[in-house]
């Protein structure tokens, strides 16, 4: 799979939903569903195991990046990803967001390009 990194930096092809979602894996739906539920102490079904991206025009995208703002911020800015708005590190990063992700890697090595 290639490399697909959402507007915030997560690395979306890294992620065990996506991943799931790609290979239309009810069995593994469940057990990440069951990861999830452990890891955010949060109640998630098998069938809300459904993402195809946040860059992706899809409907089918998980919870998280459904309600998103720095999902809805690129979009409505149309940017590529959050390292190229002229507004990087606004408040609509959460720092849960970047402490939990590649993001911060990411992003900085896209500033360097871009400045």
């Amino acid at each position: 799979m290639e490399r697909v990194v959402g507007y915030c930096g997560i690395v979306c092809s890294d992620c065990p939903i996506l991943i799931v979602t790609r290979r239309e894996d009810d069995a593994a739906r469940k057990r990440v569903a069951e990861m999830l539920t452990r890891h955010y102490g949060r109640e998630y079904k098998p069938e809300s195991i459904n993402c195809d991206g946040c860059l992706s025009s899809s409907t089918r995208l998980w919870d998280y990046c459904r309600t998103c703002e720095m999902r809805k911020c690129a979009r409505e800015r149309n940017v590529e990803n959050c390292a190229s708005c002229p507004d990087y590190r606004c408040e609509r990063m959460p720092e849960l967001v970047v402490a939990d992700t590649e993001g911060e890697d990411i992003w900085g090595a896209i500033r360097r390009v871009l400045v």
